[in-house]
């Protein structure tokens, strides 16, 4: 079942992939585990960006070219997508990746939408921050309930660390035009929340915080 329930389909490439560990540079071990980031090169990968000489220096490292995709590889070679690098919280030296815990949340039965992203945390650097959109004629309380009810449902599925210490529900996400949601604005709402202690959050700037999501929904419903 592990093996039909597999990304993609396999296929014969022009170039080498690889699976590299981002700091040390050496591949992960193929161990369908230890997390890496997808890098390739050959005669049929891109020289670079045109006329963008920083971003093409950024993507490439010693001759191999960063996808941004973050991966696990199977013994039998097979790549497994996790996340986006960019996505990726890091929580006291653990790589949460963000779509392992939206995949849960959206498992929820009162959960439409839901995108994981990365909040300040005092001790652990980061912590994972979801902002969630519930079906209609959900009948959960007060949004305080709802929220540790959420928590409390990602505790029973997901390693303490990975679960989200913030829930923030929207009328909508923020999506571009292929409505993938847009993380980057998410973030910047989440940046503003602080964790006071293991299962609390600041009510610092929690106004401008209300307004910020309020503008997004506004924005959203144009």
């Amino acid at each position: 079942m592990e093996l039909k329930g597999r990304q993609g389909v396999g296929m014969l490439t022009l170039g080498e992939f690889d699976v590299k560990n981002t700091q040390t540079e050496e591949s992960v071990p193929r161990n369908g585990k230890t997390m890496g980031e997808i890098v390739m090169k050959g005669g049929s990968i891109m020289k670079g960006y045109l006329k963008n000489p920083k971003a093409t220096l950024d993507a490439f490292k010693h001759g191999w070219f960063n996808t941004g995709d973050i991966s696990v590889i199977h013994p039998d070679g097979h790549m497994e997508i996790k996340d986006r690098s960019k996505d990726i919280i890091i929580s006291g030296g653990e790589n949460i990746c963000s779509v392992e815990v939206e995949n849960v949340l959206y498992k929820h039965l009162e959960v439409l939408e839901a995108a994981v992203v990365a909040m300040p945390h005092h001790f652990w650097g980061e912590t994972p921050c979801a902002f969630v959109v519930l079906k209609k004629g959900y009948r959960g309380g007060k949004v305080v309930t709802k929220e540790r009810g959420l928590i409390e449902y990602c505790r029973e599925n997901l390693p303490h660390f990975m679960c989200p210490r913030k829930v923030v529900f929207l009328e909508n996400l923020p999506k571009n035009g292929n409505g993938k949601s847009l993380k980057r604005k998410l973030r910047d709402i989440a940046e503003g929340f602080v964790v006071d202690d293991e299962d609390s959050v600041s009510s610092e700037k929690v106004d401008c915080l209300y307004f910020s999501v309020l503008s997004l929904c506004i924005y959203r419903s144009l």
